[in-house]
């Protein structure tokens, strides 16, 4: 099997790659979080890239690419820190476009997407639902032609940034059924739709967001009512991979950050690099990015598989490299010793980023349990 990139994605790799050192540096990018609309020009460049249309089908103002597309994009973003929402746009809410929405929905929305001109944060966790995608507790009542949403979704990333908001609620049974979750595409500004932003830890923005009497027409409504799980696990594994690349990318570049530190940083009269057991830190910490890579590119080709598949697939690579970014977190921090941690340096905000992965979607405890589910199935 060939697991070469094609010329296309390599040059999207670089483009990205010379994109973010010129305009992504690490002074800018703080500087870009310290603005509210600092985001707004980066996504501007992503959609002159391509890399805002590069999954989405040429027939609704994408280029034709997949997933593999995605994870070019989403590890040289990791590379860089990027905090701008490209998963909750371009994969979760084109995804599900792609999977339930009608010609009509995708002719509105898709190349809007691709243009820059529309944002879209997936909001799916509740303060309950521990992770769990059925457990919905905002309800989309039957009303006439439409439907009336009520609830909270909590943490929603991206809120902040987006234009429009998809959303999980539940029409039919109990919080935990499987049966009766359905999807709506509206617009953040609808009439009884709140939301209270706030910056997380790792420099991205996210909201809690309120819906009281939120009245909707039907065609808000993506795909069949009762019916959206088996969408939402879907688009769900795929921004799972997305971010399993993101966390290589960030893996790698906090080996290369320690290993460049450990030349320079001397002690006894020697760089540390020198040193026996520190060589050897840096070269499992080198194996535990690399062996991640493979873990996420196999995620990333099993997404077309049968759902079984694609649950333990994706499920092994969050378990993976999740224990393998905490240890290489942890080891590339304790080189750099107590100003590891520190606001100025750059190694600690790709610690804090890769730990925030691991808790998107489920950590290594929740995705080992998914993992011997979906095998025993």
């Amino acid at each position: 099997m060939n697991f070469d990139y094609t010329e296309e994605q390599t040059m999207l790799r670089d483009s990205i790659a010379k994109w973010a050192a010129g305009q992504y540096d690490f002074d800018k990018r703080r500087a870009a979080l310290a603005s509210e609309d600092g985001w707004k020009a980066n996504w501007a460049t992503f959609a002159d890239l391509g890399l805002l249309a590069a999954p989405l089908p040429e027939d609704f103002g994408g280029l034709g690419g997949g997933a593999l597309d995605v994870s070019v994009v989403t590890e040289e973003f990791g590379k860089a820190l990027v905090v701008e929402p490209y998963v909750p746009t371009v994969v979760l809410g084109a995804g599900a476009l792609k999977l339930a929405g009608s010609t009509a929905q995708k002719q509105e929305r898709l190349p809007a997407i691709a243009e820059g001109k529309c944002v879209v944060a997936f909001a799916q966790a509740e303060p309950k639902s521990r992770w769990s995608l059925a457990d919905v507790s905002t309800s989309a009542r039957k009303e006439g032609s439409g439907y009336v949403l009520n609830g909270q979704k909590a943490v929603v990333f991206g809120a902040p940034q987006a234009c429009h908001l998809l959303v999980t609620a539940r029409t039919a049974g109990g919080q935990r059924d499987a049966k009766g979750v359905s999807l709506f595409l509206l617009p953040k500004s609808t009439k009884g739709v709140t939301t209270r932003e706030y910056p997380t830890m790792d420099g991205t923005r996210a909201a809690e967001v309120y819906f009281e009497n939120v009245s909707l027409g039907g065609e808000h409504l993506l795909g069949e009512a009762d019916g959206a799980l088996p969408i939402v696990e879907h688009i769900v594994d795929q921004a799972n991979a997305a971010y399993c690349h993101e966390a290589v990318g960030a893996m790698r570049m906090m080996c290369s950050l320690t290993q460049e530190y450990a030349k320079t940083r001397k002690q006894f009269g020697r760089a540390i690099a020198e040193f026996q057991v520190l060589q050897h830190r840096m070269v499992d910490m080198f194996m535990a990015a690399e062996e991640s890579y493979s873990m996420a590119l196999r995620a990333t080709l099993k997404l077309g598989e049968s759902a079984e598949e694609r649950a333990k697939a994706v499920s092994a690579a969050k378990v993976s490299i999740g224990k393998a970014s905490r240890f290489v977190g942890q080891a590339a921090v304790q080189t750099h010793g107590g100003m590891g941690v520190t606001d100025e340096m750059r190694v600690g905000h790709y610690f804090k980023r890769v730990t925030m992965l691991d808790a998107t979607f489920g950590n290594v405890d929740h995705h080992l349990k998914r993992f011997m589910s979906a095998k025993a199935a």
